[in-house]
């Protein structure tokens, strides 16, 4: 795929106004006072996994409405000190899985929670936490379910099970409770993003190709799924458009980053044609505005010219890694080697990053 999105320069400096509901605050307020009113954690239970290294949970958490909501907590074994905990969302139609299938953070020396989305059924993953609320008006797909009204709609609870994921994670054993860190790629990033707008005491926020920024243009730039799958909403239910974008506007990333405080770390791929480089840019470029805190103490991007929607895979993640141990650099903090470490090999590539901001 070519490039087809707004030129890297542009994109650099590409922060757009948008649709920005005036009780956005005091609509997510209220569907987090109604999530928070009973304890978090509902059931954790030891998951043999067969690994000598880390030692799994499986844990049931109360989310929107009180719903529960699955996730696999993993932690190094035979280490009794409180640990810095990431906190990771997965993409769109994916669930947690098995236990053992993402180890990067708790091999790395982090406490781990992996939440599953509710509803999402595992298209390319298992996933084990049904959406007992998904019947209101809406297309077929999960990022349609009551997209006709934010109160109705599906992530409206997706982002209330975010949120309380972290509050879930402080309540587990073996977890350092200053020191909670989001993170996710593609629904995973919106997710993380949207967190990092409701929660002001995190630590970091990671994401990459960041679902959910500005899908007003999203949904005018590209046929892909998931915003493909609001376009075909729209196509058979003619009519409905400004009541699905008032819906969106309760949702857009952008708006969550402006208020967001964390150090954040960002990549994204040119070539993304799923989330367009410039829903994240808009994301990026506004990170903590709304706060008078334009920059934030750390706030990086990567920016992979070749890639997709991968972004930088590996490469990214390895670069992820040595951010967040230099950042949480300390007692008992992970380090690389016992001290911030550089990417000489991906510093090498003047085009693939922008200059972080401090």
């Amino acid at each position: 795929m070519p490039l087809f999105d707004l030129p890297l320069d542009e994109l650099r400096r590409y922060t757009p106004t948008v649709a920005e509901p005036a009780d956005f605050d005091a609509f997510w307020r209220a569907t987090l006072r109604e999530a928070t009113a009973g304890p978090v954690l509902l059931e954790v239970r030891p998951e043999p996994t067969d690994l000598r290294l880390v030692e799994s949970f499986d844990v049931t958490f109360a989310g929107f409405a009180g719903d529960p909501v699955r996730a696999w907590y993993t932690r190094p074994t035979g280490v009794d000190a409180p640990l810095p905990a990431v906190v990771e969302y997965v993409g769109y139609g994916r669930g947690r899985g098995l236990p053992h299938e993402r180890l990067t953070w708790p091999v790395a020396g982090y406490a781990h929670l992996l939440m599953d989305p509710r509803g999402q059924h595992g298209q390319h993953a298992g996933g084990d936490t049904p959406d007992p609320r998904a019947g209101a008006a809406g297309g077929p797909w999960p990022v349609t379910w009551g997209i006709l009204d934010a109160r109705d709609y599906y992530y409206r609870r997706l982002i209330t099970d975010a949120v309380r994921a972290v509050q879930a994670v402080r309540a587990l054993p073996g977890v350092d409770v200053d020191r909670v860190v989001v993170a996710g790629n593609s629904q995973g990033g919106g997710l993380a993003l949207a967190v990092a707008g409701l929660v002001p005491d995190l630590a970091a926020v990671i994401t990459t190709a960041p679902f959910l920024c500005q899908p007003q243009r999203a949904i005018e730039l590209t046929d892909a799924a998931p915003y493909g799958e609001i376009v075909r909403y729209l196509a058979a239910t003619r009519g409905t458009e400004e009541a699905v974008r008032r819906t969106l506007s309760y949702v857009d990333g952008v708006t969550f980053a402006r208020r967001a405080v964390a150090p954040a770390h960002f990549g994204i791929g040119l070539r993304d044609t799923v989330c367009p480089p410039s829903t994240g840019f808009a994301a990026y470029n506004q990170y903590g505005a709304a706060n008078g805190r334009p920059t934030p103490p750390t706030c990086e991007m990567h920016v992979y010219p070749f890639n997709g929607h991968e972004g930088g895979e590996a490469v990214q993640q390895r670069r992820q890694l040595r951010w967040l141990a230099a950042l949480l650099a300390g007692p008992g903090a992970p380090t690389a080697g016992g001290r911030p470490a550089r990417d000489a090999e991906a510093d090498a590539d003047a085009d693939a990053a922008l200059p972080g901001r401090s």
